[in-house]
């Protein structure tokens, strides 16, 4: 369990996070989002004691990082893949790690065949692909087969099959009881995997929910429909789990809890005249971008590229 309370950190005049409250709890998926600039790095490098905070804590099973006796076997983090010596084997900078931890050389050869390293074990590092380099980083994460896993951008790099792997190996990780923290910037993925999340902007807390709950308060599985009795048609689909919106007046309706089907078999069955009906599904990535509008630091420019000098 990784639990943060009023966590903090300044450079300077610059807030990197501010006042974070959360728990990560064991046996789920737990996904870290926000925005380039939000506070994700800055927090993970927090909890394993790279970074101290200026104020607040945060704590892993209780204890500071700092203060566990075998911290390898008790978190287990990637946050950058590449920091391995290029000169290395991938066999030799895990057997390093292992033999200045009190690690068994057997679960080396476990995490190399786990990671599916094993035809690049003997060559160097330092020529890896960055998906290779990706799956090293990941072997070290789990070398002291740790309660607790943090991964930054776990699939950076990987081609299909990798992300396949990674994403089951992350669901048996939690499966198993361990508690699992990652973050990634695609959505797609994490809608896959994750089951609760952590959502960030500019430091500060913006949710911290799952992904069903998140995807829901942002319109997610409505149905909009447009009826001349608007009146009849929310007495008529009123139930329980039914959620209908809508302003006094209008004609239009936002239902949640019905499909589309549901609702136009109800109508027919009492008379009444529908002139929409359509269903409006929610993506993750929709959820998190209404969520952070405000909260975006970092933001590209819309205009042509005639802009920059180019006749249009």
């Amino acid at each position: 369990m990784i639990e943060a309370h009023q966590l903090t950190k300044r450079y300077g005049e610059k807030t990197a996070v501010d006042s974070l409250d959360f728990t990560v709890q064991p046996g789920t998926v737990t996904g870290f989002l926000g925005p380039n600039g939000a506070g994700k790095s800055t927090t993970m490098r927090m909890i394993v004691g790279l970074d101290a905070p200026t104020s607040g804590s945060v704590v892993v099973n209780g204890r500071r990082y700092a203060e566990h006796r075998a911290p390898l076997q008790e978190v287990g983090v990637l946050l950058e893949a590449k920091s391995v010596h290029p000169g290395r084997s991938a066999f030799d900078h895990l057997l390093a790690q292992a033999q200045t931890h009190g690690i068994p050389r057997r679960r080396v050869d476990e995490v190399i065949e786990l990671t599916g390293l094993q035809p690049v074990a003997k060559k160097r590092a330092g020529n890896f692909s960055l998906g290779m380099g990706q799956r090293l980083g990941i072997a070290a994460a789990l070398l002291g087969d740790p309660a607790t896993v943090i991964l930054d951008e776990p699939v950076n790099g990987l081609d299909p099959e990798g992300v396949l792997w990674i994403r089951t190996l992350l669901t048996d990780l939690a499966a198993d009881g361990r508690t699992v923290f990652i973050s990634s910037h695609l959505m797609s993925e994490m809608a896959l995997v994750a089951e609760h999340l952590i959502v960030v902007g500019r430091g500060r807390l913006l949710a911290d929910t799952t992904v069903h709950d998140l995807v829901r308060d942002a319109g997610g599985d409505t149905v909009h429909v447009a009826t001349a009795e608007p009146g009849r048609l929310r007495e008529v689909l009123a139930g329980p789990g039914v959620e209908i919106a809508g302003r006094t007046g209008s004609e239009e309706l936002r239902v949640s809890g019905l499909s589309a089907r549901s609702i136009g078999i109800k109508a027919a069955e009492h008379g009444i005249a529908l002139f929409e009906l359509s269903p409006r599904t929610v993506s993750l990535e929709d959820a998190f971008m209404d969520l952070t509008r405000d909260a975006v630091e970092y933001h590209g420019a819309t205009t042509g590229i005639d802009t920059l000098g180019s006749a249009a």
